[in-house]
């Protein structure tokens, strides 16, 4: 599509206005092979935990759609509203434009002010990840039964308490409770499909917007794919949801004020991937 038709460059896919034809003043999504993750001893090591981009995955972008197309089919099956509308080739999908939620700067005057542009919503079945890297008090892999936290979306996503959310006015509070709900059973429809493949869903992020035409009800937006989510494989819980055999696959380390933590049966997205397409 025409580069002046571009709404939005994301991390992992391009969204584009159609101007004509059929879905015309719908959205398509298109899906590349950019990756997000960091870089250890000179190399890439893709992690969609991470936000920044350090390389492309060939045909990772094809392999997303795929995934997206098939929870959000899933969804709709189980009445959860979503911006989905049609997959339309290998590596494009069509869907209703939504308006991010977001919020407008109260005063552009002040050098540094900025618009908030994008809100993202966590959640997270196990303490791993950013969750542990801000509270290394926490067990690694303890159950944290789906907890939600919000994100600003940006080059670097930042971390915006529920409180926060609503004392600036970007949510109001109903709106703030519809959406941790809304994240929460997405989060369960998804972590019990992977159950039922023999996996565990470690922890996922969702974008939620409100759709544009209509009565602006807030849906989840962007995708469910490869690229949102880390998956384990052996996971063993005791009677609490906490993993047993943590110990055997959390690597932690703490080195230059900076702690990192890696899971040794993390599966890759081509291995999850493959059970379900």
């Amino acid at each position: 599509m025409a580069e002046k038709d571009l709404v939005y460059r994301g991390k992992s896919k391009d969204v584009f206005h159609i101007t004509e034809g059929p879905y015309a003043d719908k959205y398509r999504l298109v899906f590349t092979d950019r990756a997000t993750g960091y870089i250890e001893n000179g190399k890439p090591v893709f992690d969609p935990g991470y936000d920044s981009v350090v390389g492309e995955i060939p045909g990772k972008g094809a392999i997303a759609c795929r995934f997206a197309t098939h929870f959000f089919r899933l969804l709709k099956a189980e009445g959860i509203p979503s911006h989905f509308i049609d997959t339309i080739n290998e590596n494009e999908m069509i869907v209703e434009p939504a308006v991010p939620l977001s919020m407008p700067e109260e005063s552009p005057e002040f050098p540094g002010s900025a618009p908030l542009l994008n809100l993202e919503f966590t959640w997270r079945n196990n303490a791993t990840g950013s969750f542990w890297r801000r509270y290394p008090f926490v067990q690694p892999c303890k159950n944290l039964h789906k907890v939600v936290e919000a994100w600003t979306k940006g080059e670097t996503d930042i971390l915006i308490t529920m409180e926060a959310l609503e004392e600036t006015g970007a949510m109001s509070k109903d709106e703030i409770t519809f959406s941790v709900k809304l994240v929460k059973d997405i989060a369960e429809i998804v972590s019990e499909e992977f159950t039922s493949k023999d996996l565990h869903v470690i922890d996922g992020k969702f974008e939620l917007g409100r759709l544009k035409y209509g009565d602006g009800k807030i849906v989840i937006i962007d995708e469910i794919s490869p690229d949102v989510l880390r998956v384990c494989k052996g996971y063993s819980p005791d009677a609490g949801g906490n993993c047993t055999v943590y110990d055997q696959c959390t690597i932690t380390n703490y080195s230059e004020g900076k702690r990192t933590i890696k899971n040794k049966k993390q599966v890759s997205a081509a291995d999850f991937i493959n059970i379900f397409l």
